[in-house]
């Protein structure tokens, strides 16, 4: 399917300009051009341009949901969506065909919903382990494998299905490309149409986390794609009929991915599942919950009447040992106050009100998990008076509170298939850093214990990871420990904080007759994280195997891909293609940074690329106001703030009150998109708002997706140094902005003065 869907545009030559399209096949009754939608409107164009990023972020979420690799590597889905565009600017001139949009979704989605055993496991496992599974990085449930013959054999084949993916991905972005290259063309006012284009965008930004944060899923997603895509194609009634036939079916198709006993939410991050375990009676004693197709949380009940009733289960451990209970072994009185990171359902907060605190402060990011904690806990920790929750990240939390604790307890924070939707920052790695570490200790009390639980499947260096940090913020060991028990949490312990409290435990024979057989565990030391270089779940520095992999095969087939539909190197503007994987990297660094700021939620994020988009708004109506600005001014503001946000250290932009850090920050770091703004503005005018430059601009911004993987090496930072690198050759190659872009034959000129 993805070969033939591709040779629709490898040999259509027709072009749109006053020539009727002539039908060959049966499929190309659905070819159509522009003219046939009533020509060049505002309102097309808005459609579009809503239609274009509200789509992506649909298919860069959904497709992570359900392909567990894109997960991990999410940065590619989005390479696959600026390919899909770039190629569509390019061929604005030829008939745009509406299969390119409909049957790769209606493939897709028949590939994810329909329950075949083999098919599944692939999606969930078996990409997984061939792209994922090398020791340097940890995935969640995935055992490394070595690099052997057979290893090289099944990637081959697993590299089989994922580029196949990736030109469907693609090919739904072509169609829209075309539209949108042809729209700014013919704009009659070049920077109006482009500013209408940002505004529409950031309209399909803001639609799509309205939905995110209604707890919607894929079936009102799909709804409202479809909805915007039958008012675009109205005119045509064959068009109209089918765009509502297709997206119809792939609703009702997800409808039917329903399993007996299992209830699915779509919380603002990610899929979540959620069913009942029961006893041999029939009574309920645990709910698991699975995010994104693996095992994430579950709910269980110490209280004293379930333990009496359930000898059996605390067989292998007391349950004052039980894992959720043991952080109160480690602080001798009644704990006045406690905080937990990552609190999830309530497991940790329902043990903090067993053993007697007075005060509790529940930090969890995912407010669908804490309302499923408030429904089905057995314990009811979320109704007492002694609980105040906090839907906030861990860091933002730990950075902006004045509060002092003196028991603060590190859940289970591992998010396992969970990471930034723009970037590569999962949402836990600022957790753990050096930083991080160090706030945390502000926080304790005189007196007071940390308890840091992760569970690491057995990964040797996470484990040391987690011990070099704590040892090198506290100035010595913690005490390790592993939990237990079939119904408890399993991971990795680590006491400090009170080195008083902690030598008096060790006294205890009791206790060093628990800890004697769980304290011995394999640890392997590692780089420590920080705030520049964060990257929790890789082991060292570097480009990992998986990365460099896929990263080359996409690369190939990027190249296939412009060459089949006939475009070649020679079309590609390279002024315009270096400004794409320039702003991108600013981009990447910025929403980075951010997330470090303010916490590594959907809502930060969305307001970071709002912000971005209206920076690029105002550089617009700048130029504009004063068309004959210098370009050459803007090259040095842009350089110059660059400069600025690699010099400032990211701990200096800490500052209290909050609007104040958002004003400061806003300030420091995104400048630079204003100025890269007015560049662009300027070259897009010099040639008419040609397709083939916009074409060039998301073929560099797809580079940039690239490029943005060199930050598992060389840290975040260096981002900048890279991304203004790529400005010089923006400004080296500022000649091939004086040739009108287009075909041979082309007269397009400006709209404007520039």
């Amino acid at each position: 399917m993805s070969w033939y869907l591709f040779r629709i545009y490898r040999h259509s030559e027709d072009t749109v300009e006053g020539r009727a399209i002539r039908v060959r096949h049966l499929t190309d009754r659905w070819f159509f051009t522009p003219f046939s939608l009533g020509g060049f409107s505002y309102r097309t164009l808005i459609l579009v341009s809503l239609l274009g990023l509200f789509f992506e972020l649909l298919i860069i979420r959904w497709i992570s949901c359900e392909i567990r690799i894109f997960a991990y590597f999410k940065n590619f889905v989005l390479i696959a969506c600026f390919l899909g565009f770039g190629v569509g600017c390019y061929l604005n001139r030829r008939p745009i065909h509406l299969f390119l949009i409909v049957m790769p979704i209606l493939l897709i989605v028949l590939l994810i919903v329909v329950p075949i055993p083999s098919l599944r496991y692939i999606f969930d496992y078996s990409l997984a382990v061939y792209l994922g599974g090398f020791s340097e990085v940890h995935i969640w449930g995935v055992p490394s494998v070595p690099m052997n013959a057979e290893w090289f054999i099944k990637l081959t084949a697993v590299i089989g299905v994922v580029v196949p993916l990736f030109i469907l991905i693609s090919l739904m972005f072509v169609p829209l490309g075309q539209l949108l290259g042809w729209l700014l063309e013919k704009a009659p006012n070049g920077i109006t149409g482009y500013t209408l284009n940002i505004l529409a965008s950031l309209a399909g930004i803001l639609l799509y986390t309205v939905l995110c944060f209604l707890e919607q899923g894929p079936m009102v997603w799909f709804a409202v794609a479809g909805c915007i895509l039958v008012m675009l194609v109205w005119k045509i009634k064959m068009l109209r009929w089918t765009s509502l036939f297709c997206f119809l079916l792939c609703i009702g198709l997800l409808g039917l991915d329903r399993k007996p006993n299992e209830d699915v939410f779509w919380s603002p991050y990610q899929k979540l599942v959620i069913s009942p375990e029961y006893a041999g009676t029939g009574e309920t004693i645990r709910y698991n919950l699975t995010t994104n197709n693996a095992w994430y949380q579950q709910i269980i009940d110490l209280s004293d009447d379930f333990v009496e009733a359930h000898p059996g289960l605390f067989s292998r451990a007391p349950v004052a040992l039980n894992p959720y209970n043991l952080p109160y072994l480690f602080y001798p009185a009644e704990p006045g106050s406690v905080l937990v990171l990552g609190s999830g359902m309530g497991n940790d907060v329902a043990a903090a009100l067993r053993n007697g605190a007075k005060r509790i402060v529940a930090v969890e990011i995912d407010p669908t998990i804490l309302k499923l904690g408030q429904q089905l806990h057995f314990e009811k920790p979320y109704d007492s008076s002694k609980v105040e929750m906090v839907v906030d990240d861990a860091r933002s939390y730990i950075e902006k509170t004045s509060d002092r604790f003196d028991l603060i307890t590190f859940a289970l924070l591992d998010s396992h298939t969970t990471s930034s939707y723009y970037s590569n920052i999962r949402i836990d790695n600022y957790v753990y850093t050096r930083e991080a570490m160090e706030a945390t200790r502000r926080l304790l009390k005189p007196g007071g214990i940390l308890v840091l639980k992760f569970q690491d499947m057995g990964t040797p260096w996470i484990s040391g990871r987690l011990e070099g940090l704590l040892t090198e913020v506290f100035g010595y060991p913690p005490l390790r420990l592993k939990g237990v028990g079939p119904y408890s949490s399993k991971g990795r312990f680590f006491v400090t904080g009170s080195k008083e409290h902690l030598d008096d435990l060790i006294s205890d024979e009791e206790f060093l007759d628990y800890v004697g057989g769980r304290s011995q565990f394999e640890i392997q030391m590692c780089t420590l994280t920080t705030d520049d270089w964060p990257y929790f779940y890789q082991q060292e520095p570097g480009l990992p195997a998986g990365v460099i992999i896929i990263s080359v095969v996409l690369i190939v087939v990027c190249a296939l891909a412009l060459g089949g539909t006939g475009t070649t190197v020679r079309f590609i503007q390279w002024h315009f293609f270096f400004l794409g994987a320039g702003f991108l990297l600013l981009e990447v660094h910025i929403i980075s940074k951010m997330a470090l700021l303010f916490g590594t939620t959907w809502l930060v994020n969305s307001i970071v690329i709002a912000g971005l988009l209206l920076m690029i708004v105002g550089a617009n109506q700048l130029v504009m106001i004063v068309p004959r600005i210098p370009r050459g001014v803007a090259y040095w503001g842009l350089f110059i703030s660059i400069l600025v946000s690699y010099l400032l250290p990211p701990d200096r932009l800490f500052l209290d009150p909050l609007w104040l850090r958002l004003l400061v920050a806003s300030a420091v770091l995104c400048i630079p998109v204003f100025f890269a703004g007015i560049i662009f503005i300027k070259s897009f005018a010099r040639t008419g708002f040609s397709g083939l430059a916009l074409g060039s601009n998301l073929f560099g911004a797809l580079v940039g997706g690239l490029l943005e993987s060199l930050s598992l090496w060389t840290g975040i930072k260096a981002l900048l140094v890279v991304g203004a690198l790529l400005y010089l050759l923006s400004l080296l190659s500022i000649r091939s902005v004086h040739r009108m872009s287009g075909q041979p034959g082309d007269t397009s000129s400006p709209k404007i003065a520039s």
